[in-house]
C-alpha cells in the first residue's frame, strides 16, 4: 500500500496518492458510497496509467478513509430522507454532491491541475456529473461507471442489493470480514468472479484497518438523495463522456447507464454483459481499454 499524501481542498483535507508519470496528463478517480480510494485497486491504477499514458490520481472522498470526517455535522436519518426524496418533499442534508464535486475541483487546485480526465464509479459517477454541470472547464473528459442521473422513474435496486446497502457494517474484524464478502457477493451480481471472491478477505481486512465511518456513509447517502434528478442539467453539458455499465448490475440497473448516456450530448455507451456493481479483475482489461481509448480521443492539444 502506497503512503498517502494530504491536500487541503474546499475546506476539507483529502488523502490522495498517484500512479504513473507525474508529467503525464492527469486522470482523477472518484470512488463511490462509503468506499475509500483503495477500492480503486493499485494494480488497476498502475495498468490504467500505463495503458492510457496518464497520471492517475485517486483520493478518499470526505467522510471516508483518511480524509476529513464531517462528524460535527451529525448523523442524518437516511431512511426518512429517502422517503422524503421519493415523495419529492424538501429537506436539508449536511452537504450535497455539489460540495463533493467542489472537493474534487479543490484537490485539482491544490495539485496545480488546470484540467483532467475525470473517472467516477457509482456515487463517484454522480459527483463527476455534478462536475460536468458546475466545473466543465476543468474536465478534459468524463467516464461515468455504474452510475445514474438520479431520475426517480428509473428501475430500483433489487431487494437483496438494497438490503446490503442499508445493513450496518459490523465494528469488529471477525464479524466484518464475512459481512464484506456477502456485500460484494451480492453487488457483483449473478455471474461468478472467483478471483475476486478469493481476494475478499484480504480486501476486507484492508478496508477495516483503514477505518470504518458509518456516520460518514450516512452523510454521503444523504448527499445522494439531496442531489435529485440531474438529467435536465446534464442535457446542457458538453464534456466528452463515456458511460460504462454492467448489464447485471443489481444496485444501479443498466437502464440507469443507458439513461446517463442518453442525457449527456454525444455520450458513448460501453455495456459489459456480466458486470454487476463492481469492477472485477477479469473485466479490468475491457474497462481500462474503454477509458484509454476515450482519453486518447480527448487528449489535450499541446
Amino acid at each position: 500500500m502506497s503512503r498517502p499524501n494530504f491536500a487541503k481542498a474546499n475546506g476539507v483535507e483529502l488523502a490522495w496518492d498517484s500512479f504513473g508519470d507525474p508529467g503525464a496528463t492527469p486522470l482523477v478517480l472518484v470512488m463511490g458510497l462509503g468506499a475509500s480510494m483503495i477500492a480503486w485497486d493499485e494494480v488497476f491504477c498502475a495498468h490504467l496509467a500505463a495503458a492510457a499514458n496518464v497520471h492517475v490520481i485517486r483520493f478518499d472522498n470526505r467522510d471516508v478513509g483518511l480524509s476529513t470526517s464531517m462528524s460535527q455535522l451529525g448523523v442524518p436519518d437516511v431512511q426518512a430522507l429517502m422517503m422524503k426524496a421519493l415523495a419529492r418533499q424538501s429537506f436539508t442534508t449536511p452537504y450535497t454532491l455539489v460540495d463533493m464535486a467542489n472537493d474534487v475541483a479543490g484537490l485539482m487546485d491544490t495539485l496545480g491541475i488546470a484540467r483532467a480526465h475525470i473517472v467516477g464509479a457509482s456515487m463517484g459517477g454522480a459527483i463527476g456529473q455534478e462536475m460536468a454541470i458546475h466545473h466543465a472547464d476543468r474536465m478534459l473528459s468524463f467516464t461515468s461507471i455504474m452510475s445514474s442521473t438520479g431520475d426517480p422513474s428509473l428501475p430500483p435496486p433489487t431487494p437483496e442489493a438494497l438490503a446490503v446497502l442499508f445493513t450496518p457494517a459490523p465494528q469488529t474484524l471477525e464479524a466484518y470480514l464475512p459481512h464484506y464478502a456477502k456485500v460484494w457477493r451480492v453487488l457483483r451480481g449473478p455471474h461468478p468472479f472467483p478471483e475476486d471472491e478469493a481476494r475478499d478477505a484480504e480486501r476486507g481486512r484492508a478496508v477495516f484497518e483503514r477505518g470504518l465511518n458509518p456516520a460518514g456513509t450516512a452523510r454521503q447517502l444523504a448527499a445522494i438523495f439531496a442531489s435529485g434528478n440531474r438529467k435536465p442539467a446534464l442535457r446542457n453539458t458538453h464534456v466528452p463522456t463515456l458511460v460504462i455499465h454492467g448489464d447485471a448490475d443489481p444496485l444501479v440497473p443498466v437502464e440507469a447507464g443507458i439513461d446517463v448516456s442518453a442525457a449527456i450530448p454525444d455520450a458513448k455507451l460501453l455495456r459489459l454483459p456480466t458486470m454487476g456493481h463492481a469492477l472485477p479483475v477479469s473485466l479490468w482489461p475491457a474497462v481500462i481499454e474503454g477509458i484509454a481509448n476515450h482519453t486518447a480521443r480527448n487528449a489535450p492539444t499541446r
